[in-house]
């Protein structure tokens, strides 16, 4: 067998679209994987943005805080 033999194409992986649920491609083709299109990750982005998503763990305090504690030492 030469070693220019041509392997046979990979079937692209397909999964579905964390935002609507339809059916995408995850590989390069698809721009905005693991979404199907730019309007589900936009609207994915706005969920995290809005404090909808979280991930859990300790409140860090705001800086305006820290800036008058600081203030407050002094």
């Amino acid at each position: 067998m030469s070693s220019n033999a041509r392997e046979p194409a990979q079937k692209p992986r397909i999964a579905r679209c964390p935002r609507c649920g339809s059916s995408t491609r995850l590989d390069a083709a698809n721009a905005w994987r693991p979404f199907c299109s730019e309007r589900c990750k936009l609207i994915d982005l706005g969920d995290w943005f809005s404090g909808r998503y979280a991930i859990p763990g300790e409140r860090l305090p705001d800086e305006e805080s820290s800036e008058k504690d600081s203030s407050l030492d002094q």
